[in-house]
């Protein structure tokens, strides 16, 4: 449960989940038409959402978009005539980017081609093989043992030829052409927290962030194929995001109900990293860090040191830190509603805290005096003493070095509390206030 937020509330539905919902059939994988059904259905929500069609063979610095990946049906039929495999049932039953194949053989032909968990008996494996020509089924293990001798008919209709990467992208002008930066993925099959909770939340991030009317930072939403999406995209646009963009986060694992998890920026301490944490400590009782070399997820490209990029992850249940990922048992009742919109709430508190982080310096030696401008109570009586506070702390610490976050947290508030006092002493001339380029600030840590 999030701690009360002074940001405007958001309304009460099950509009995150529905998405993810209908969603959740969808086979995708790092190109082909799952990728662009997915894409169609959020242009519903994002109308300006650009789509993007990268061809197969394009470079992307030491990598190659590969050839398209397209599936139909896929099936094994047992000795005795029955599908004791079938992709139509659950589409973690194909290994991703099998090769196309009609053949009939052994179970100990077969058996190489098996993946199944021992450790997890009843669940599905969710395998791939993007960069090899190769073929296999995952199947819970406690069926893998119960397979007869006998002959089996394997049936994979695939087609794996040129064609094109599809990724998209939403940008949504403020007055500064400094960007934030928002990427997730749209590469997975049939998993709910390690896949659709990232596009959600992002989508309606997105949607909220476009229904502001003043921005002061410039917003970018991508929605890329993961790992190859992200080089493509990086290799794409490299220059300008190196120039433009203050603070950027991976969107993903963030539908259940978990803990919240934060994993930093390679460097740490960038405005990214200070935004999340700040967040965090004034939303949740806790959360977990998480180490940069507990990465793997698009962070690993926007981070790598020739890339240099200050994007951070907010989640709440992390990638490999949960027995349900990349398993047939990370299913729509694995995340939830609530889970989803607290998510967003917590990068919305990100974009508030974003847009009203300035460096404040007071105009005044020593205290202003307050009362003659009607901003202290001259009598005793009932006084708003948190308002009062956040006024004389802030022109306390106003030293035209620290910005609004360093100020907060030095004084246990949350930042988003203070930008009201910011305003208040602006206009009554005891303020002045600027931005900076964060791209390359640390701030350093104070005990």
């Amino acid at each position: 449960m999030l701690k009360n937020s002074h940001t405007e509330q958001i309304p009460v539905s099950d509009a995150e989940y529905e998405l993810a919902k209908r969603l959740f059939p969808i086979c995708r994988s790092i190109t082909g038409d799952g990728v662009r059904e997915t894409l169609k259905i959020l242009t519903e929500y994002l109308p300006n959402l650009e789509i993007h069609e990268v061809s197969s063979g394009t470079k992307a610095f030491d990598w190659t978009v590969p050839d398209e990946w397209n599936i139909r049906d896929a099936y094994v039929v047992g000795p005795d005539g029955t599908k004791v495999i079938d992709f139509k049932i659950n589409n973690l039953h194909l290994v991703g980017y099998s090769t196309p194949l009609d053949e009939t053989m052994s179970l100990e032909e077969l058996q190489p081609h098996l993946h199944s968990l021992p450790d997890q008996p009843e669940l599905i494996p969710y395998v791939t093989s993007y960069y090899k020509r190769s073929w296999g089924f995952c199947i819970p293990h406690r069926d893998r043992l119960a397979l007869k001798q006998g002959q089996y008919r394997v049936v994979i209709d695939s087609t794996l030829i040129p064609g094109h990467l599809t990724y998209g992208e939403i940008y949504i002008p403020g007055k500064s052409k400094k960007e934030i930066f928002f990427s997730t993925y749209i590469c997975h099959p049939s998993m709910a927290n390690n896949e659709l909770s990232g596009p959600t939340v992002t989508t309606f991030l997105a949607k909220w962030v476009n229904s502001q009317t003043s921005l002061e930072y410039s917003y970018r939403f991508v929605f890329v194929p993961e790992t190859i999406g992200s080089l493509v995209y990086l290799s794409r646009n490299l220059k300008p995001m190196q120039k433009n963009i203050e603070a950027g986060f991976v969107i993903n694992c963030c539908g259940d109900e978990a803990n919240f998890s934060f994993l930093p920026s390679r460097t740490g301490g960038t405005l990214a990293d200070r935004v999340a944490t700040h967040v965090l400590h004034n939303s949740v009782n806790e959360f977990t860090t998480y180490s940069f070399s507990q990465r793997a997820s698009d962070e690993r490209q926007y981070c790598s040191p020739r890339a240099n990029l200050p994007v951070a992850s907010i989640m709440r249940s992390k990638y490999h830190e949960y027995p349900e990922y990349h398993t047939s048992a990370d299913d729509m009742s694995f995340i939830s509603q609530r889970g989803l919109s607290e998510t967003v709430e917590i990068y919305r508190r990100c974009v508030h805290v974003l847009e009203s982080n300035l460096i404040p310096l007071t105009t005044t030696v020593g205290e202003p005096q307050l009362s003659s401008r009607g901003l202290y109570p001259t009598s005793g009586g009932q006084i708003d003493q948190s308002a009062i506070s956040d006024i004389v702390n802030l022109t306390a610490y106003s030293d035209g070095r620290l910005d609004l976050i360093e100020i907060a947290t030095l004084i246990n508030r949350p930042s988003w509390c203070l930008a009201k006092s910011v305003q208040i002493l602006e206009e009554n001339g005891l303020l002045t206030t600027r931005r900076f380029n964060n791209r390359h600030i640390f701030i350093r840590k104070r005990n």
